[in-house]
């Protein structure tokens, strides 16, 4: 019970820390570091130590998966070579700039250990952004070029830190390791697209909600396991089977599992993103109870040096990555240089979060310096996370990045939902003559033509008055049939149930109808 007492605690002061972030236009991930740096300090507060095995198996996979399931696989294609230059050079670019600036700041500390540190360090983590990112409206390329590296970054990171820990025992070449890295990577990309592919045939049969929904949580740590139980990467692996499953949602999943799915995969990202980023604050006075051989004027230098490394390193590594590949004609023509603001944003966008901790809690009992890597991980962790973190927003709208929020419906999602729409005319137009069901399709054609005439006048800019006034008849309709229903249920006795199934399609609609009177009112 202490146990679960702990974890209802731990999530009612995310969801505090959570509101104090949106009331501040903070990133929630900086205000539960803090916080829970704070609360850490508290006297008579229980020292958390966070098992690693479980920061890597517990909560990594599920957050990748998410962000899997989200990617646009077409965006992810068109920007591979920028997201595969940021997701694997930008990452050995950085871990080889932290591990020769840890030697000549710690002399002592072997090459090896300096390497684990930089690919400790080295990949930036989304979830840190995402905050920030969802808050602002930017250029699509930008986000999915940003997103596509958060999704590989992790795998070559990993994979590079294990081979830096291994080499204190074992010496690798680095034509040996960057053949292992391939290995490595690609048997997670095999093993997430094979276990992908049957759970793409076994999940529709299942023909239950919750059962679905359930069998998507139970994949994205099978194929975590599965890839890490062969040495593969499992993050690699998780992140196949994700983007497989969301490209899949769209033909296999039913609509209520679709809605259903997306809903609780939420929740749940929301859940672990917070209890990650308060436990890690929640590590400090436990790390700095082992380091009383450091001076506090020592550690800080040191973390200042790191941190400012990772930040200088990412922009050294970018501005050239945009604009060298330029000087080709082809590469040019093909993919014109972006604005410099685009790369300003890029290279700011590099805090460090939960994959970085856990990767530093996972190095052996004994490793040289272990105590002090912890320290400096989470240093740069923190640093990075408040520098970065808080002033990103800032960047992004001091270089004017940010696009102008739309709150009217777009002619492309116009032309789109009108092209729905004059199919499903069409389809119920075929059946007009039918001798059994002409009747019935004559009947509801009227709906089907009007719903075409009005989704046509969006696109086209119609009079918006007999748009904006169709529009709200039909909310107005909907509204007392929903009080109608509501008065049936508390005179008449109405089944939970029903009220329940009923009351989830016509706040479906409305949503669909506000959407629309949105538009129609923009226009």
């Amino acid at each position: 019970m202490a146990l679960v007492e702990a974890v209802l605690a731990l999530i009612a002061v995310c969801i505090g820390f959570a509101l104090i972030a949106q009331r501040s236009r903070l990133p929630y991930s900086v205000i539960l570091v803090v916080g829970g740096m704070a609360i850490a300090f508290i006297p008579g507060m229980p020292q958390i130590e966070l098992d690693p095995q479980i920061a890597l198996a517990f909560f990594l996979p599920p957050m990748l998966q998410a962000s899997g399931y989200r990617t646009d696989w077409r965006d992810f294609r068109t920007n591979l070579r920028p997201i595969l230059l940021l997701a694997v050079g930008a990452v050995l670019f950085t871990t080889a700039c932290v591990a020769i600036v840890a030697r000549i700041l710690i002399p002592e500390l072997p090459w090896a250990a300096a390497i684990a540190l930089g690919a400790i360090v080295a990949p930036p983590d989304a979830v840190a952004a995402s905050s920030i990112l969802q808050r602002l409206r930017l250029p699509r390329r930008l986000v999915a070029v940003l997103e596509g590296e958060s999704l590989i970054n992790d795998a070559s990171a990993l994979v590079l830190y294990r081979f830096a820990v291994a080499a204190m025992v074992t010496a690798f070449s680095p034509w040996e390791a960057a053949v292992a890295l391939v290995l490595v990577a690609g048997g997670g990309v095999a093993i997430g697209w094979v276990v992908g592919r049957a759970a793409i045939w076994i999940i529709p049969q299942l023909r239950d909600t919750l059962l679905e929904t359930a069998a998507t949580f139970v994949v994205c740590f099978a194929v975590f396991l599965a890839a890490e139980a062969v040495h593969a990467s499992g993050v690699m692996a998780v992140v196949t089977a994700g983007i497989m499953l969301g490209r899949a949602s769209h033909t296999k999943l039913s609509a209520r599992t679709r809605q259903e799915t997306r809903v609780v995969w939420g929740f749940l990202e929301f859940i672990l993103s917070s209890l990650v980023f308060i436990l890690i604050g929640m590590q400090l006075n436990a790390i700095l109870d082992r380091l009383d051989a450091y001076t506090p004027l020592t550690l800080i230098g040191l973390t200042a040096g790191i941190s400012l490394v990772l930040i200088v390193s990412r922009f050294v590594w970018i501005i050239p990555a945009v604009w060298l590949p330029r000087l080709i004609p082809s590469v040019r023509r093909a993919d014109p240089r972006p604005p410099f603001s685009h790369t300003i944003v890029l290279s700011w966008a590099g805090m460090r979060g939960v994959v970085s901790l856990a990767a530093a809690l996972a190095l052996p009992i004994g490793f040289p310096a272990r105590d002090l890597l912890i320290f400096l991980a989470f240093g740069a962790i923190l640093a990075t996370l408040v520098v970065q973190g808080t002033t990103l927003e800032w960047v992004i709208k001091r270089v004017g990045v940010e696009e102008q929020r739309k709150t009217r419906m777009g002619w492309e999602e116009a032309a789109a939902r009108t092209m729905v729409a004059q199919a499903s005319l069409a389809r119920l137009m075929a059946h007009a003559d039918d001798p059994l069901d002409g009747a019935i399709a004559q009947d509801i054609l009227p709906e089907y033509r009007d719903n075409v005439r009005l989704l046509d006048g969006i696109s086209q800019g119609a009079v918006a008055a007999e748009r904006t006034s169709r529009l709200q008849l039909r909310l107005e309709a909907l509204q007392h049939g929903r009080a109608r229903l509501l008065r049936h249920h508390r005179e008449d006795g109405l089944d939970d149930e029903l009220l329940q199934r009923i009351g989830q399609e016509l706040d479906l609609e409305e949503l669909r109808l506000r959407r629309l009177l949105g538009a129609s009112e923009e226009f």
